[in-house]
């Protein structure tokens, strides 16, 4: 990212209301549904290609994979999700972005897998970005059920490194700006959002968003030596929290501790959006910190826990993980979440 001019802005401080009321990514949920959004769109299939890149591709199917392989989980019931329409992402991106997308170099280049480039852009849009709009539209409609309900995870999304003008990173469309924006035009009595970023990466994507933005506070705890290491966005964080790497479970969970305390203290947000990447997990090859599994369990009750108490309503976003052994680590904090009765899964 370090290339983008700072000048390089999207305006969009507050969405056409015409245009978001057209929107149909929010919708009524069955009765009987826990707020928790998935679909098997999700998944990416790309002729095997999408192993050339160390993230499990297929990682939101196989989280839901474990989770209904815990017995009292078996029959609940999810919410399926509308994919986000290019009207819908043109409330936040720029329309050279969306007209970027249909060359096949360029979202090789946001996979991270550039003989991608080779393939059609049809095969691209159909196999790639679609999933990830349907991921967006999955954030979007969280949102919604998180206001309703007090929570909402999203098995997917968490797309940081996006912004209004350019993709990186495995992230292709700005879901977390656009979850922001849906919830500030839809309810009036919304009117500070965090975002609590605890991926192992910077959240670029949003923090450019939301640049000098009062109404939305922005936490953010990172491994400062590794990618984006975007200078320019980091003026946005209003709470900066930067890691050496492999800095391990004891550190890690008293300074998230410490600053999610600090920063509710501080902010008193009407909703709060979770970004709970699980590629801080020891041996992830780009993550770089040494967090164990029972480290991110703890982590995720942490955060819910301190959110919940004050009566905020949480969005959970999966974002980043780029082992294949995360799907079932989210499942187990999912697990956990609800034996400590931090959310209420309808079985």
């Amino acid at each position: 990212m370090a290339s983008v001019r700072p000048e390089e802005t999207v305006e969009n401080d507050a969405l056409p209301r015409a245009m978001a009321a057209e929107s149909k990514l929010y919708v009524d949920i069955e009765e009987g549904c826990s707020p928790i959004v998935y679909r098997d769109e999700y998944n990416i299939h790309l002729l095997g290609m999408e192993k050339l890149h160390p993230f499990d591709a297929c990682k939101w199917g196989n989280v839901v994979k474990n989770l209904k392989k815990k017995q009292w989980l078996k029959n609940a019931k999810f919410v399926s999700p509308n994919e986000a329409s290019e009207a819908d992402l043109k409330l936040v991106h720029s329309a050279s972005y969306i007209r970027s997308l249909k060359w096949s170099i360029n979202v090789a280049k946001i996979m991270e897998v550039i003989p991608a480039a080779i393939l059609p852009n049809m095969v691209l849009q159909k196999k790639v970005l679609k999933p990830f709009r349907f991921q967006t539209g999955g954030s979007v409609l969280a949102g919604k059920l998180a206001v309703e309900h007090g929570w909402s995870i999203n098995i997917g999304g968490g797309f940081h490194h996006c912004w209004g003008n350019e993709g990186g990173g495995f992230c292709a469309y700005a879901d977390i700006t656009l979850t922001v924006h849906f919830i500030l035009n839809h309810y009036p009595h919304i009117e500070r959002v965090m975002i609590i970023d605890l991926d192992a990466h910077q959240g670029n994507g949003h923090e450019r968003d939301f640049m000098g933005r009062k109404d939305v506070y922005i936490l953010d705890v990172y491994n400062k030596f590794i990618y984006p290491n975007d200078a320019y966005a980091k003026k946005a964080i209003s709470r900066k929290v930067e890691l050496f790497a492999y800095t391990r479970d004891e550190e890690y969970l008293d300074r998230v501790s410490t600053h999610v305390e600090g920063a509710l203290n501080e902010f008193s947000p009407h909703v709060v959006i979770y970004n709970a990447g699980t590629d801080i997990m020891e041996g992830d090859c780009l993550g770089l910190l040494s967090i164990t599994k029972q480290g991110i369990i703890e982590r995720d009750e942490i955060v819910f826990q301190k959110v919940t108490q004050r009566r905020i309503p949480i969005i959970m976003l999966t974002s980043g993980g780029y082992q294949r052994s995360t799907a079932a680590v989210i499942a187990d904090s999912i697990d956990n979440l609800s034996k400590k009765s931090l959310i209420n899964i309808l079985v």
